[in-house]
């Protein structure tokens, strides 16, 4: 069939409607052919990587939707032991069925959620300090960084209940925290282990103003604010890697522990369709009548996620030295010589620690005095527990007492009845008596005379 089609297409060459419309189908092809091609580019590549995950014990921030939620889908496939930090707790039904799911899908008992919330420097502390205070170290082969938070164009600049701007906590101070404590734990693990700390970045860090410079608050907006966290986090992760290299292991063999950064591409996520609608209904409506536009040009979570992936399975950066950038599933340099600037890692470095000490500490004494208002509360509930039970005692002991005392009245006033009556039985017996023997005189007066 296809043959003699063919045949007749060469010798006979093409009907005649495509002879008549051969300018627009030939302009369609074309137009068909780009759309396909800027499709193929915008989606990026693929992992071609690959590794065995069972009995890894992996710690993924922001695992439960968009890129992370990918993420661990795909590490869940391979038998990883994951725990998800998340803002909700384990008992959230939402949250538990999306584990259960996990577990079903793959088969994977092994997947657990912590309550850690990324804007709280005192949450996090709890769950780090759990984690490290352990004897033996538990194991931890693998921390993904995939949690983030941006400030639609036009939005309010929102602070934390620590008073921190809330991008720059969630992306960067959240991140520096939560990797501070669990150094630790890195640095225990046997040399055997291939032990990868993997950082999402985003090519925005490279349009940032430059941490060198002083940051106010007048200066502010949300796409400034979002550079700057992510810049602030490269720069911290590549100093984050200096830090665990500096550390001289007991055994005296090298550092097995590799910081390697992974940069996602423009995904279709929940963030990024916040920024592009600019967080409102309008916003939201136009985005989705030219939808076609972001699908073609904006990457799949689950093509966004294949850097990470290869971040994660790529055996040859388990070899060597960390700090490494992996984009489109390739190696390559940063884009900015402010990531590898040791003076202002440095002074990153100092004043976040000084930062994190100070908001700490008053978070601290204001967890203390609620601690001792709730207390005193507490202590005055108590206290008016007890006054009230002791008067409730008191009304029925004197309840008591009154119903004794009507009792005991009305016992009196019955004997008081029955003696009346017996007396008046008495009075009446003796004066029947006395009437007895006034008749018996008065018939022996009778019979005398």
């Amino acid at each position: 069939m296809v043959l003699p089609f063919i045949y007749h297409y060469a010798t006979n060459g093409p009907p005649e409607f495509v002879r008549q419309q051969a300018r627009p189908i030939i302009y369609a092809t074309l137009a068909i052919a780009v759309l396909v091609l800027v499709k193929l580019f915008a989606s990026g590549r693929s992992n071609p990587a690959e590794r065995p995950l069972h009995g890894k014990v992996v710690i993924l921030t922001g695992g439960t939707t968009g890129i992370g939620a990918k993420v661990a889908d795909e590490l869940a496939a391979r038998g990883a032991q994951l725990v998800l930090l998340t803002r909700v707790a384990p008992s959230d039904p939402f949250l538990s069925e999306y584990i259960q799911d996990l577990r079903d899908k793959h088969d994977n008992q092994l997947i657990y959620a912590e309550q850690v919330d990324l804007s709280s420097l005192h949450s996090i502390r709890k769950f780090a300090t759990r984690w490290i205070d352990n004897a033996p170290p538990r194991r931890l082969d693998m921390v993904i960084l995939c949690a983030g938070t941006l400030t639609p164009p036009g939005g309010r600049r929102m602070q934390t209940e620590e008073g921190v701007e809330e991008t720059w906590m969630v992306n960067y101070l959240a991140n520096f925290h939560l990797l501070g404590i669990l150094s630790p734990a890195l640095r225990a693990q046997p040399v055997d282990r291939d032990v990868r700390v993997i950082v999402t970045t985003c090519s925005s860090y490279i349009r940032s103003p430059s941490l060198k410079e002083q940051f106010d608050d007048g200066s502010w907006s949300p796409g400034v604010a979002y550079a700057r966290s992510k810049l602030a986090l490269t720069v911290f992760g590549w100093a984050y890697q200096k830090h665990l290299d500096s550390y001289k292991r007991p055994d005296g063999l090298p550092m097995n522990s590799r910081v390697i950064f992974a940069d996602p591409g423009y995904c279709r996520t929940a963030g990024m369709r916040r920024w592009l609608t600019r967080g409102s209904l309008v916003g939201l409506a136009i985005y989705l009548c030219g939808y076609f536009w972001p699908w073609l040009l904006l990457k799949s979570p689950e093509k966004g996620a294949q850097s990470i992936l290869y971040a994660a399975m790529e055996s040859s950066l388990g070899r060597g030295e960390g700090g490494k950038l992996v984009k489109e599933c390739l190696q390559v340099d940063f884009a900015r010589s402010e990531v590898k600037d040791e003076e202002v890692a440095k002074k990153l470095w100092e004043e976040t620690d000084s930062l994190i000490e100070k908001l700490e500490k008053a978070q601290a004494k204001k967890r203390a005095a609620r601690k001792a208002e709730g207390e005193k509360a507490a202590k005055e509930r108590e206290d008016k527990e007890r006054s009230e039970e002791i008067d409730s005692l008191v009304s029925a002991i004197k309840k008591g007492k009154a119903k004794e005392k009507s009792k005991s009245r009305k016992k009196d006033k019955d004997r008081d009845k029955e003696k009346s009556k017996g007396s008046d039985k008495s009075d009446r017996s003796d004066r029947s008596d006395k009437s007895v023997k006034t008749k018996s005189k008065k018939k022996s007066k009778k019979l005398d005379s």
